[in-house]
């Protein structure tokens, strides 16, 4: 007879658990936006307000285009002399007349030499390149920063899953036991000790819970968005990484942002290397003269030229020199540290995703042990202790597991930022 109802107790528990995790899965969910990992780097690209700040740098750039193709404008110049002394006035004359005022009327216009010209537009275009690249790097950037973030809120979720799961299973159990222990069939150590993991658990869960908000907090400031969203816990991370580290280094030197910025950071010296020497050479200015003296009209032409002697613009064009030799050195030390980071990077990547792999079978090992107790202890096989042993044994093999993912998440993404790639998904 007890063996029976003991039957019947373990089939009322399998029910009850059933019951619980179909209602926690199947629990209606609210509308939420769910973003994978590319999702929400594209949607922070669209509204990042750090990032529209940013672009406009690129639109301020473009109107130095529009300076540097201005031409000088003409110059007009006015003189005008009165004759003071009345006693030396023609006969019959006044103040007014003007037999007794001299006039000056000068119309110039400096003339740009062609070089000039050209060398400021070639200027401000470079500039615009520079700035462009720029953006681009502060975008690879903050996708580091959001791709990190949506990690944290994937490992909340995650962590509160668990909790969610390790909860149900208690509180089903203790369901269980106050039945068995009204049944005489445990004692009331069995049922405090199994409701003392369930209000742990219940403390666990509110912890997780608002972590789980802070971090989707965060995420959403990043993203630059208001809506409630949620990340896609399904997500794979299924880029694609040249399979040769030698080939990704490669790949990172040729198109990785910052290395873009400071070949363009080259070409803009270069560009002032020629505008300054083209600044050294004068620049005339020439126009015609209408000056009336004492009522006779006289025309003439006026020009004028700076003699290079001791002023030819030498520190500027010293300065650009050196500017050059500064943006040369510094691509050298970035190229360096590329190398570096994509050594480290590729070979963390290498160690965690060997780590996930050696930790798949753990998972499967800990749910079979945590069934064999349950299943033990609802028969009266073994104690309390061993089932929640059993229980926090499960827990810690999940919560492993998961931080294992993570680390292996996380060197996917330093790789993916140090490789560049990260500004590719975001496309």
């Amino acid at each position: 007879m007890l063996a029976i109802n003991r039957k019947a107790m373990h089939f009322r528990a399998i029910i009850i658990t059933a019951i619980v995790t179909a209602i926690w899965i199947f629990e209606p969910v609210s509308a939420q936006n769910q973003y994978n990992l590319q999702q929400a780097l594209q949607a922070t690209k669209t509204n990042n307000p750090m990032l529209k700040k940013e672009q406009l740098n690129v639109n301020i750039a473009e109107t130095d285009i529009v300076t540097a193709s201005l031409r000088p404008n003409p110059i007009l110049n006015n003189q005008s002399l009165q004759l003071v002394k009345a006693s030396k006035f023609p006969d019959n004359t006044g103040w007014g007349n003007h037999l007794n005022r001299q006039v000056w009327w000068q119309v110039t216009k400096p003339f740009e030499m062609p070089q000039l010209r050209k060398n400021k537009i070639d200027f401000a275009n470079q500039n615009v390149i520079l700035n462009q690249k720029a953006f681009k790097e502060t975008e690879r950037n903050l996708f580091q920063d959001v791709a990190s973030k949506w990690l944290d809120v994937w490992s909340a979720r995650k962590q509160l899953d668990i909790l969610n799961i390790a909860k149900n299973n208690i509180d089903s159990l203790v369901i269980i036991n106050k039945v068995r222990l009204k049944n005489q069939v445990i004692t009331t150590t069995d049922l405090a000790r199994t409701e003392l993991l369930a209000n742990q658990y219940k403390v666990q869960m509110k912890s997780a819970d608002q972590n789980y908000k802070n971090e989707i907090t965060n995420l959403k400031y990043l993203m630059g968005i208001q809506d409630d969203v949620n990340v896609d816990t399904t997500d794979n991370f299924q880029f694609a990484f040249p399979a040769n580290v030698d080939d990704l280094l490669q790949q990172a030197l040729q198109s990785r942002s910052d290395i873009q910025t400071l070949k363009s950071t080259i070409d803009v010296a270069n560009a002032n290397i020629k505008l300054q020497k083209s600044m050294a050479l004068p620049v005339p200015e020439l126009g015609a003269i209408f000056n009336p003296q004492n009522g006779a009209p006289y025309l003439g032409v006026y020009g004028t030229i700076a003699i290079p002697i001791f002023s030819r613009n030498q520190g500027e064009i010293r300065k650009s020199k050196v500017l050059k030799q500064q943006a040369e050195q510094d691509l050298l030390a970035t190229q360096s540290l590329v190398q570096s980071e994509i050594s480290t990077a590729f070979s963390s990547y290498q160690t965690q995703k060997q780590n996930l792999l050696n930790f798949t079978g753990l998972l499967t090992q800990s749910q079979t042990i945590l069934n064999n107790v349950k299943y033990a202890y609802l028969r009266g096989g073994t104690t309390i202790i061993d089932f929640l042993e059993a229980q926090r044994s499960w827990l810690d093999t999940q919560q492993q597991y998961y931080e294992t993912l993570q680390l292996y998440r996380q060197s996917y993404i330093k790789l993916l930022y140090a490789s560049g790639i990260i500004n590719q998904i975001a496309q």
